[in-house]
């Protein structure tokens, strides 16, 4: 006797060994045996053979129609056996049974089943929507297949040219076009994005770099709502100066200003001007949540996305020919001993005279003319009068930093700015450790630290920026805390953001703090817009942390892919580099560095001569090889410090404005803040 039974949820026939009790032993066709409970049993058979039986079952199955069967199937529940005499009449063998449960058991649409051979036929109306669901899915099943099939054909189906971006980034990937991407690409073997880029689905590689960017942090857009700052106080007084800024011409957001003023006895009052936009900005107010979203500008070659909108920015920003917002930061320094005698902090209308530029300055304004008082250009006098105060900062700042047990700061004597014009970009080297540099940098590190101080002596929370490495000889740690701490690898006590309020949120947050000692002094703690221990003020530091580092990162891979573009773009197959250490070699003519397996040993500053390999600008890497050594350096020559060896820098500020104070915290951090093939330094401001 042979049977026909159901196993985990699965049917099988096989001829029957033994029965004990309500139990069968069951050797199937292929040799297996197996206990088969009698309930498990639907059909008992002398013929034909288990194996025959389900071959031929298969192959009635498949004639049976599924929709004359549903209309000679009642509307109650029925047993499978009932059906079968109906449809097959006369002719309903063992061969006919099995295959009637295999074509219903197949068919959840048309019958439900409701226990060991009983079904129930699915009521007319749900089984229209379900063969109409089915219908769709075929038909889509087909649509799919047609976009792989010119997917892998390299062709870009129509209806993908709009929705490319969005497979790329943040797909659905139940979509049909998804799936066949999917699919496509898998068959070609090669990634989706590279499948898209040689179909033409997106444009560049660049394309595909700063969408994704988007699509995860400012997935609504970029643009703003229309908004206007809150009118500025009636009482702001107007400042007895005539202030300059001194930035790259690109900046649009003018942060800093200062004003030199001649006293008697050999003393200056020299001013440290910072743009106010927390004089026209509440806390929780629009834009601030605006600010607070964003939390920075974030910079990248050819482009950048401001924190606030410009038309903000047009009121607050220290463009030239006008009274300005500012929180001033005043300083009477002894000239003839560079020492700062009293200090005063204010907030109040200050004239902006002019907006130097580092492009048409840095030619002129060299250590060499002002020591010899030649050249001629704006401000002339107050430029001479700054540069030696910024060399004794820088002194003083040195020695605080020997007391941490670190040495002098590292100097690098380039930096390079990008612009970029469509898909072409131009990379230009600019000299670093200028007057000018030094000036600006000096003066803003001074204005953090003391404003610092102020916001610590007035019992009023801030956000501040530490660096220690706790007497330990290994790297310094930099972070971010509502207390006032060192920061060794800057040689000052304490040191707050507060110098780009236009550009950072936590500086604007500080400024905040900032105003609130100015205008109610010995109250401030109860004024300031964030108390002591405030919980949103932890939060600020927190989301600001996180997203700042996201956005050099991205920044420092946009720097990276246009190196990579210029190499392509200017046909460079060998290009000149130094070591820096093991394999990391450092280039000559871009801010670029990066791992070339196989260089050997060489002594760190050796000057090599690369061959390009492979550029890869989808996955943002290059392949080079060692073709010789150009010259090794000699046993008297200087050497940097290890510090810098991997040019992984702390940006302070993505501009030229603070890019000495990323330097200074990169002289005594060394923590992997970056990857060591990221592009060296940050860019200036980009084009507008």
């Amino acid at each position: 006797m042979n049977v026909f039974f159901e196993e985990s949820g699965s049917f099988k026939a096989g001829s029957v060994l033994s029965k004990q009790g309500d139990a069968f032993q069951v050797e199937l066709p292929g040799g297996r045996r197996a206990k088969v409970r009698a309930k498990d049993v639907l059909i008992e058979f002398e013929k034909p053979a288990a194996a025959d039986l389900m071959q031929e079952a298969d192959a009635i199955a498949q004639d049976i129609d599924l929709d004359f069967l549903w209309e000679c199937a009642p509307e109650e529940e029925f047993p499978f056996a009932a059906l079968g005499a109906d449809y097959f009449g006369d002719k309903f063998g063992p061969s006919e049974r099995a295959a009637l449960v295999l074509r219903m058991h197949g068919a959840p649409v048309y019958f439900r089943r409701k226990g060991r051979g009983q079904y129930q036929r699915a009521p007319q109306e749900q089984l229209q929507m379900a063969l109409a669901s089915l219908e769709r899915k075929r038909q889509q099943a087909l649509v799919q297949a047609g976009y792989e099939e010119e997917l892998k054909a390299g062709k870009l189906p129509e209806a993908l040219k709009d929705k490319a971006i969005g497979l790329l980034t943040k797909p659905d990937k139940n979509s049909i076009e998804y799936k066949a991407l999917e699919a496509a690409a898998a068959a070609r073997g090669i990634s989706q994005a590279r499948l898209m880029l040689e179909c033409g689905g997106i444009a560049s590689a660049r394309q595909l770099h700063e969408a994704r960017f988007l699509a995860e942090y400012f997935p609504h857009g970029v643009g703003f709502p229309s908004v206007q700052p809150a009118p500025l106080p009636e009482d702001l007084p107007e400042a007895d100066v005539e202030a300059f800024s001194i930035d790259d011409v690109t900046t649009t957001e003018i942060d800093d200003a200062f004003s030199v003023q001649h006293l008697a006895d050999g003393r200056v009052r020299i001013g440290v001007h910072i743009a106010a936009p927390a004089l026209g900005i509440a806390r929780g107010d629009t834009i601030d949540s605006i600010a607070r979203s964003r939390l920075s500008t974030v910079y990248m070659p050819g482009d950048k996305i401001t924190m606030l909108p410009d038309n903000v920015v047009e009121v607050f920003t220290l463009g030239e020919g006008g009274l300005r917002p500012a929180l001033s930061l005043y300083i009477i320094v002894n000239r003839e001993t560079q020492e700062i005698v009293a200090s005063e902090t204010r907030a109040e209308r200050v004239f902006i005279k002019s907006n130097l530029r580092h492009n048409h300055l840095d030619e002129h304004v060299t250590e060499e003319s002002l020591a010899a008082g030649t050249g001629d250009y704006p401000h002339k006098e107050d430029i001479a009068v700054l540069w030696p105060l910024a060399q004794a900062l820088f002194e003083k700042r040195q020695q605080a930093r020997a007391t941490y047990g670190l040495k002098r700061e590292v100097q690098r004597n380039n930096d390079f700015n990008f612009y970029v014009e469509g898909e072409h970009v131009t990379i230009t080297p600019r000299r670093r450790g200028s007057p000018l540099d030094l000036i600006v940098a000096e003066l803003a590190i001074l204005a953090n630290s003391s404003w610092g101080a102020f916001l610590n002596d007035h019992g009023v929370p801030g956000i501040y920026r530490s660096q220690r490495g706790f007497g330990g000889p290994g790297p310094k740690r930099t972070r971010m805390q509502t207390t006032p701490a060192p920061h060794e690898g800057l040689g000052v006590a304490q040191y707050a953001w507060s110098t780009s309020p236009l550009r950072r949120y936590v500086d604007l947050v500080n400024q905040w703090q900032l105003l609130a000692c100015v205008q109610h002094g010995v109250t401030a703690k109860l004024a300031a817009p964030f108390k002591p221990k405030d919980a949103d003020l932890f939060a600020v530091v927190q989301g600001f942390d996180d997203t700042y580092t996201a956005y050099a990162d991205h920044q420092r891979r946009m720097e990276y892919f246009w190196c990579l573009r210029w190499l392509k773009q200017e046909n460079k197959r060998q290009v000149p580099a130094s070591v820096v250490k093991d394999d990391l070699v450092r280039f000559e003519e871009i801010p670029l560095i990066l791992h070339v397996p196989g260089l050997g040993v060489h002594a760190r500053g050796t000057r090599v001569m690369l061959e390009v390999v492979s550029i890869d600008e989808l996955t943002v890497e290059a392949s080079c090889r060692l073709l010789h050594v150009i010259d090794a350096p000699s046993a008297a020559a200087p050497v940097e410090e290890d510090e810098a060896e991997e040019e992984i820098i702390e940006a302070d500020d993505l501009s030229a404005e603070s890019e000495a104070e990323a330097q200074a915290e990169a002289s005594a951090d060394t923590s992997a803040e970056a990857p060591a093939d990221a592009s060296a330094q940050p860019s200036q401001e980009p084009n507008a």
